[in-house]
């Protein structure tokens, strides 16, 4: 039998965000400085604001200009103006210097640590009177007789492995608002959920996503030109897997570098995390880092569905902004922008009507759509492969988008083909594979400069919803494609004392970056939130 549901103390605000974030947080600020005596509340499910955010990034600046004119006065502390850019496609052993796309000619934009900058944002906030609190995260929807959304519930604490109560069992906390603003970020733990119970994505694509890998390098004087931001597509990846590598030059000897990977890729032996090792000891990019040092390392899923794929963004009580409704610009490699600007109109919606209905369609109406759908046939053409992709790309850029057609997408998890449909040796075996030399050793030490913490005795917050999938069909069709696509070492397979295989889940590795429930080919894991403050803690990245 069940534990009787605890009693929950309940808060009340005017309007609850969920996620600082830079659409959260943007939210947060706007509808304060249009309306100070509204009483706003942020949850930021880190350990302090700033810590699970990861990204690029280069940011476009005019929505910062608007929310904080004066911000350069006293900028993020990782802040380099954008001076020149390159983009190269490798083959193995050479780099081939090609045009730089239109979209990504980074003239009048700024090269930031996404994880400090919103650490540098949240003080500007609470002195706007925005209550943040970091360490909360929000487990669930809660909704009103009517069934519309009326705020959230913060997870319960102090929990063990099975679920039971500890000594220390606090119950998580109800928080309502007449309106909700969901700003998680990608594939997030409640708006999953209400696009499925509301049926948001009914008249759209499936969204598709990438996996993006991030390492924050120390390297030796004199290599490092500030403000240099460059872009690769080509090896390691074949010409069918879309995807592509930056590295941007930041100050005092530091190189950030990523590798970003479409999760529609088809070979379910294909391992990310290797493949962003290999990318590094290209000849083109090994000698930046050699005699280097990692400081900070990180993964994160990213949305890249764009237009097709922005679902409805409003429904009784509650609105989506963000990267969790969509609005990443793919060609630029930018979202941060698009991102803080749905969170601003989403406040100004809020201040103008008091309600969420009506924020789709002025959502659908705004600068952001209007730059989704300029570029929405780029990222879909390269679902063809590499070339067909170009190709699509320059055509595409040509007309500005006014193509009289749509590309559409088709989920991720669905592209995985079984080992009967792939040939030859696995990635990692074939002919053009490196040998590495260049830290990190492998996904654990990785999973050390994430610096992600969790509580070892709470629930797992990895939900496999079938289990004997996973050591029946999954084994005998895919191979357990998640001990590959996982880059934290989350998933083993091991053998029990019964000398049968099964599925070890090592969730205390997990840096929180949700490609596990996303490409998953039966859909069977279900990533839910953590105890409050548990996962990464991004330094600098």
């Amino acid at each position: 039998m069940s534990e009787q549901q605890p009693e929950r103390d309940v808060m009340e605000y005017d309007v609850v965000v969920v996620g600082a974030g830079p659409a959260g947080l943007a939210a947060a600020m706007r509808l304060k400085q249009k309306n100070a005596e509204l009483n706003v509340c942020v949850l930021e499910k880190a350990s302090e604001v700033g810590a699970h955010n990861l990204a690029g990034a280069v940011i476009e600046t005019g929505p910062l200009d608007t929310l904080l004119p004066d911000w350069r006065d006293n900028p993020p502390s990782i802040c380099i103006d954008a001076v020149a850019d390159e983009f190269w496609m490798l083959d193995k052993e050479r780099a081939r210097k090609l045009p730089t796309p239109p979209q990504q000619n980074n003239h009048g934009n700024v090269i930031i640590s996404i994880a400090n900058f919103m650490s540098w944002l949240a003080p500007q906030a609470e002195a706007l009177g925005v209550e943040i609190y970091p360490g909360f995260s929000a487990a669930d929807p809660v909704y009103d007789e009517t069934g519309a959304v009326k705020g959230v519930r913060t997870p319960d604490m102090g929990l063990d492995r099975a679920g039971q109560r500890k000594d220390s069992f606090t119950p998580g906390i109800e928080i309502h608002a007449p309106v909700t603003i969901f700003a998680e970020g990608c594939r997030g733990n409640c708006t999953k959920q209400l696009i499925k119970r509301f049926e948001l994505n009914k008249d759209c694509d499936p969204q598709t996503y990438g996996i993006g890998l991030k390492e924050l390098w120390k390297v030796p004087a004199g290599r490092v030109k500030p403000g240099l931001i460059q872009h690769t597509i080509g090896w390691p990846l074949d010409n069918a897997t879309y995807g592509g590598s930056f590295i941007y030059h930041l100050d005092h000897d530091r190189i950030a570098i990523g590798f970003v990977v479409g999760l529609d890729y088809a070979d379910p032996r294909f391992q990310p995390f290797e493949a962003f090792q290999q990318l590094k000891h290209h000849p083109k990019i090994k000698p930046l880092l050699e005699g280097g040092e990692i400081v900070s390392a990180g993964a994160r899923a990213l949305v890249e569905g764009g237009w097709q794929s922005l679902p409805r963004v409003e429904m009784p009580g509650a609105v989506i902004v963000g990267d969790g409704a969509g609005t990443l610009n793919v060609p630029k490699i930018k979202g941060i922008h698009t991102a803080m600007q749905s969170g601003m109109l989403a406040a100004e919606h809020v201040i103008a009507t008091g309600k969420a209905d009506g924020f789709d369609a002025r959502l659908r109406s705004s600068d952001v759509a209007k730059e989704l759908r300029k570029v929405r046939n780029i990222r879909p053409g390269f679902n063809k492969g590499k070339w067909a992709g170009l190709a699509n790309a320059v055509w595409e850029t040509a007309v500005a988008g006014a193509s009289p057609w749509t590309l559409h997408n088709h989920a991720d998890w669905r592209a995985t083909q079984r080992l009967d449909q792939v040939a030859g040796p696995p990635p990692d075996q074939a002919q053009d594979y490196r040998p590495r030399d260049l830290p990190p050793r492998d996904r654990l030490a990785s999973v050390y400069f994430a610096q992600t913490e969790h509580d070892e005795d709470q629930p797992v917050h990895l939900q496999i919803l079938e289990p004997d999938i996973c050591t029946s069909r999954c084994t005998a069709e895919y191979g357990n494609p998640c001990t590959r696509f996982c880059p934290a070492n989350v998933y083993e397979m091991v053998e029990n004392a019964s000398g049968e295989a099964e599925l070890k889940i090592n969730a205390a590795n997990c840096v929180h970056c949700k490609t596990c429930d996303i490409k998953d080919p039966y859909q069977i894991i279900n990533w839910v939130t953590p105890e409050g403050g548990a996962g990464p803690n991004y330094y600098n990245l």
